[in-house]
């Protein structure tokens, strides 16, 4: 069922609005309209433009709520200005916290640095401080890749004056340091350089041995890391001591912002006056459903800042209303097939009990089976309740039909020998399965028929209505076809043929000539659409033949629903094949593990072919789904509180 929805019409003073918002509309589902579109060409109204001075708090104010512990005491309430205020400073203190914090992040990213510089020279038991102020020496610190390490030794060893200090090493590098006298400098330079050495500048102020070195930068890292661990307290420290005026902060700031936004759907009047008339007013315009629009129209009953009036001729101008589905709770799983097809147009019908009901019968009649009914059943109820899954509820409820005609079938995991069927064996009456389908398919395409009749009365489509191929004139079609199908399958032959050809045909003729005969009853200037009348009829006539084949394709379509019983049956007797049944002795784990099989590998491809009945041969008939949804600006709040001002 479609919800029932009002278009009230609010405005009041400009400078009123966020009291108006926080005060009245927050509290219920309203669904605004745009309506800067539609009224804002006029010369009296202009956009509301507006900047949100809070926004920039509101960040601050998130960023502190989410990082402090929940607060689960009374929020109290509080002003926007005061929010601001308290959230700047709180944040200015947190913010000198992090700064000090951000400076030990850079010296603790310096101390790595050295650490990771000095480890591969920690073998070199000297000081650093004496070899930078050798004088006739030069010295270079690096690594040396292992394939051209030998080959530099090799010039090493055949040089007296080159000394090379092997420090530290892996399976790609030699890390270490040579020295020259300073005549030489240059050469060794350019020779080490041409065996791809790395040099690794150690800084000035290191003193001591690298081993010292090393240790020195480690203690320097890990006390910098110390104190920000120490910094992260004090700040989480800060924050809970004030985690009651916080969460007041943020629920203002946040509040506000969200109100903020309502801007969007409103405009105001302009102002070219004096005193009073210099006064502008924002427009809004916003769809309630009947018992939230009584609510609110009384609540505002005694402000004299706001009013609310209910618009009914204003609808057309402003849009068409929002669809929300109101479905009793049993129902409600299948709103998600109804949704992925199309949410029904607010003056349509809603689909979504008649789909619960066929889909969940069709399913059992062909999944039909006790043992697994109940599983089905209970599986999905569990999947439904735990996750709340509209899925789940979906096939607990095809659970309970599919476990309805397993009693029908006499079958329990497929096995038939356990109990009598109450009706009959599919697997026994093959083509009365197949032609049962057919002629229950039938009467669905009938029904489907009539749901798009009231649907056209609803809609006011003349057309449709009578000339339709699912209207009058294809019920009658297709209602005398399958009656004369009845008939000759009785072996009745009392009705005259003329009478079906009269039945039959007349409504083809009414289809063949659906748009001429719509626009005469409607009284529309030109009966034919322009152009050639020779080329209309013979579209007409390729359109009526695809008429007449849907109905019989449409209906032979059911037949899969009596084809997949029979599949049911089929594997699951191939499953008790396997498992040695027959034997007397047979193995139950594959038997269990059959049956598990064929609930999920059917069950998937039966609940695939039921909605592909429901949509194409059912819901193309007269459903279109074009409706738009109702999307609540605002979450419902209980009116009234213990809230408190401050």
């Amino acid at each position: 069922m479609i919800e029932k929805m009002k278009l009230l019409h609010i405005t009041g003073p400009r400078e009123d609005i966020d009291r108006a918002v926080d005060q009245y509309l927050s509290r219920y589902e309203i669904h605004f309209e745009n309506v800067d579109a539609d009224l804002g060409s006029t010369s009296n109204v202009k956009p509301f433009v507006e900047t949100n001075g809070y926004r920039e708090a509101y960040q601050k104010a998130k960023e502190l709520w989410e990082s402090m512990e929940p607060f689960t005491g009374q929020v109290e309430r509080m002003k926007p200005k005061m929010a601001e205020e308290f959230v700047n400073t709180l944040s200015g203190m947190v913010e000198r916290i992090r700064h000090r914090q951000e400076e030990l992040r850079q010296k603790k990213m310096e101390a790595q640095g050295r650490m990771e510089e000095l480890v591969p020279f920690r073998g070199l038991d000297y000081e650093l401080h004496k070899i930078q102020e050798f004088q006739f020496i030069a010295f270079r610190f690096g690594r040396i890749a292992r394939e051209y390490y030998r080959k530099m030794m090799q010039y090493v060893h055949r040089t007296d004056y080159v000394l090379f200090y092997e420090c530290h090493s892996d399976a790609n590098y030699v890390w270490g340091a040579y020295f020259v006298p300073e005549l030489y400098k240059k050469l060794v330079d350019a020779v080490c350089l041409a065996f791809h050495f790395e040099g690794i500048p150690i800084p000035d102020s290191l003193a001591g041995t690298p081993e010292k070195a090393y240790l020195d930068a480690r203690k320097e890292y890990e006390a910098c890391g110390k104190e920000i661990r120490r910094l992260d307290g004090q700040i989480k420290e800060i924050i809970q001591q004030h985690s009651s005026r916080l969460t007041a902060a943020y629920t203002a700031l946040e509040s506000y912002c969200r109100n903020f936004e309502v801007r969007k759907f409103a405009v105001c009047t302009r102002s070219d006056g004096q005193g009073a008339m210099a006064e502008e007013y924002y427009i809004l315009y916003g769809w309630l459903s009947e018992e939230d629009a009584v609510h609110l129209e009384r609540a505002v009953e005694t402000d004299p800042l706001i009013h609310v009036l209910r618009e009914e001729g204003t609808a057309q101008l402003i849009g068409t209303p929002p669809t929300r589905l109101k479905n009793p709770k049993i129902f409600q799983p299948f709103e998600m097939f109804v949704k992925m097809y199309g949410l029904p147009a607010y003056n349509e019908m809603d689909p979504t009990i008649f789909l619960g009901l066929t889909y969940t019968l069709m399913f059992g009649m062909m999944f039909g089976d006790v043992g697994q009914g109940i599983c089905l059943m209970v599986g999905g109820f569990l999947l439904y309740r735990a996750k709340g899954m509209s899925l789940g509820g979906i096939i607990s409820l095809a659970g309970v039909w599919s476990t309805v005609f397993g009693f029908l079938y006499g079958s329990i995991f497929g096995i038939e020998e356990w109990m009598e069927p109450l009706w009959m064996r599919p697997m026994g009456n093959i083509m009365k399965t197949l032609f049962l389908a057919i002629g229950f398919g039938m009467l669905l395409i009938m029904v489907a028929m009539v749901l798009n009749i009231i649907n056209a009365v609803r809609a006011r489509e003349i057309g449709r209505l009578f000339f339709d191929s699912s209207g009058l004139a294809g019920l009658i079609c297709y209602g005398s076809a399958v009656a004369g199908i009845a008939f000759l399958a009785m072996g009745r032959t009392t009705v005259a043929s003329m009478t079906f050809a009269a039945l039959i045909g007349l409504p083809l003729l009414a289809i063949l000539l659906k748009e001429p005969l719509s626009n005469l009853a409607e009284k529309k200037e030109h009966m034919f659409p322009p152009g050639s009348k020779l080329m209309y009829f013979v579209e007409a006539l390729v359109e009526l033949f695809d008429v007449v084949l849907s109905y019989a394709t449409n209906s032979i379509s059911f037949v899969r629903v009596g084809a997949f019983a029979l599949s049911h049956a089929g594997m699951m007797s191939v499953v008790l094949s396997l498992a040695g049944y027959e034997s007397g002795s047979p193995n139950w784990l594959v038997v269990a593990l059959g049956n598990l099989v064929v609930m999920g590998l059917e069950g998937l491809v039966v609940g695939i072919q039921v909605l592909r009945l429901e949509y194409y041969e059912m819901f193309s008939r007269f459903y279109r789904g074009t409706g738009k949804a109702f999307q609540a600006f605002f979450g419902k709040k209980e009116l009234g509180g213990n809230e408190k001002w401050q």
